[in-house]
């Protein structure tokens, strides 16, 4: 490329912004006055009417997670004062070691360090003469939870307490439970919040294979071995021997009974 050419490309560029500028002057010119086209219109000036209004929502959306956190927020009896061990004891006299530890406590004054005797308990769907029952069973037999600040007193007043055992843990050291445990044996959950129900499997009264004896009907007195059992309808499959063959007998519950 000449020299005379590079000359001629730059007077031609220099034309073109020469251009340009007398366009973006020309443009301004004609705008009306006090009409800033390049002016921010969010820099000067209220908020959109629409913005404030989303703003408030997004507030009330934060109050409204805030009091729900505050409803569903239960004390959690880890939290209590003192701390959960677990006691063993003679299976059969949960009942009477507690009242027996409670009167220890009381007559030596430590209410104040033994805050809590606890018996776990759950609803337990039985079957009883053919009908669905809950009743409450203890969850661990033979072991209560007691809360208490462990010192070497409150710890001989408890293991001295007539029906008590020992603590659980290793050696002669009472290990304390853990927060989830607390929690999963004393079942906490939010106020106004249904516990998830456990779905157990009714305790029956008759096993697969048992010999029962038909009690009323067609085949009363007749015995035979239980070869089905329907928890849901209450009912068992029980093959008589009758004519010395084996035949299958939808019976209910009721209808049987233990030999």
């Amino acid at each position: 490329m000449t020299l005379d050419t590079d000359l001629q490309e730059s007077a031609v560029a220099v034309d073109n912004d020469a251009v340009g500028t007398d366009a973006v002057d020309s443009d301004a010119a004609s705008a009306p006055e006090g009409d800033d086209t390049t002016a921010d219109p969010l820099a000067d000036g209220p908020a959109p009417d629409g913005d404030d209004e989303g703003e408030d929502d997004e507030d009330e959306g934060e109050d409204d997670e805030e009091d729900e956190e505050e409803t569903a927020y239960v004390p959690s009896p880890y939290d209590r004062p003192g701390r959960w061990y677990v006691v063993h004891t003679y299976s059969g006299y949960e009942n009477k070691v507690t009242s027996n530890l409670k009167s220890v406590i009381a007559s030596r004054g430590m209410e104040d360090r033994v805050y809590e005797v606890v018996i776990p308990m759950e609803d337990v769907v039985e079957v009883k003469n053919g009908k669905r029952v809950t009743v409450q069973k203890k969850v661990f037999p033979g072991y209560l939870l007691v809360r208490s600040d462990l010192d070497d007193d409150t710890w001989g007043a408890i293991r001295n307490t007539p029906g008590v055992t020992g603590f659980v843990g290793p050696g002669t050291k009472p290990t304390p439970l853990s927060r989830r445990e607390v929690e999963s044996i004393l079942q906490v959950k939010p106020e106004g919040v249904q516990a998830p129900s456990k779905q157990r499997r009714p305790r029956l009264e008759y096993e697969v294979n048992e010999t029962v004896r038909v009690k009323e009907g067609p085949f009363a007195d007749f015995s035979g071995q239980i070869a089905e059992i329907n928890e849901d309808q209450l009912k068992l499959k029980v093959l008589v021997n009758i004519f010395g063959r084996e035949t299958p007998v939808e019976l209910e519950f009721s209808q049987v009974a233990k030999l």
